[in-house]
């Protein structure tokens, strides 16, 4: 079962296999066959979903570059987590690891110094 895992290039992933018995003797080699065959045909129709590292950045704008950053951060597939309006704008939004660094430099480039950076410690 594990090999099977490990063919899938799997992590994280914990198979369990519940077999009543039913009178039948499989043997060693038809238990193997039989939980091997199990685990296939369960990853066969699993949805595997990928894991991403991502890490969650917060800033203040001016009011006049709320709609900028948030059209920026869409199209570099950030998610927004959250937005308070006081005397700027503070956004708290995640990314993946991968393109943060590069949103970081564009974002400042595009704000002219205008983006104060919130606990950022570019980790």
């Amino acid at each position: 079962m594990l090999e099977v895992l490990r063919h899938q290039d799997l992590d994280g992933v914990l198979a369990t296999v519940v077999r009543y018995y039913g009178g039948i003797q499989l043997g060693a080699g038809g238990l193997v066959r039989a939980y091997t065959d199990c685990v296939a045909q369960a990853l066969k129709g699993a949805a595997k979903t990928p894991i991403v590292k991502v890490r969650t950045l917060q800033c203040a704008v001016p009011y006049a570059m709320e709609g900028l950053l948030r059209r920026v951060l869409e199209a570099a597939g950030g998610a927004l987590l959250g937005v308070e309006h006081g005397a700027a704008v503070a956004m708290t939004f995640s990314m993946d690891v991968a393109a943060a660094d590069a949103l970081v430099a564009h974002l400042n480039e595009v704000g002219q110094g205008r983006i104060v950076w919130l606990d950022f410690n570019g980790s």
